[in-house]
């Protein structure tokens, strides 16, 4: 969720809170932990709550914004190393995995196997996020 969105969200519940104030509680939230970050193909962060066992790294459709939890344990071996190799402390990482999901899958509609995946511009003016999967 941006942080647009999010205060879209808090507005229409009638809770008074400025843009700027969600931005700030997002970053807060960020750097105590709290939330993940993501891009989405325009660049926007996009917020997720992070799990209470920690730090995830997601795997993400760049069709439809379906996403799901990965195994990434060797990442976070690889910067605890890179860390020590290297001398530096607090070291922070991002990766972002991006693909098709299988319902998006636009080889499986070459094979007659199901639906193609069509961008769809947000009619509400969200720069292209909105998306759908149809057949």
């Amino acid at each position: 969720m941006s942080a647009q969105e999010l205060h879209a969200l808090l507005v229409a519940e009638t809770l008074p809170i400025g843009l700027t104030t969600v931005y700030r509680a997002l970053r807060e939230m960020e750097a105590k932990g709290g939330v993940d970050v993501v891009r989405d193909e325009a660049g926007e962060r996009l917020y997720r709550r992070r799990s209470a066992d920690g730090h995830r790294h997601y795997l993400v459709c760049r069709c439809c914004g379906r996403s799901r939890p990965v195994e990434a344990e060797v990442v976070e071996e690889w910067v605890d190393r890179i860390a020590v190799d290297t001398g530096f402390a607090a070291v922070q990482h991002t990766v972002e995995l991006t693909g098709l999901c299988a319902d998006c899958d636009t080889t499986a509609d070459e094979r007659g196997e199901g639906p193609s995946c069509r961008w769809e511009p947000d009619h509400r003016g969200s720069r292209g996020r909105a998306r759908s999967c149809a057949s």
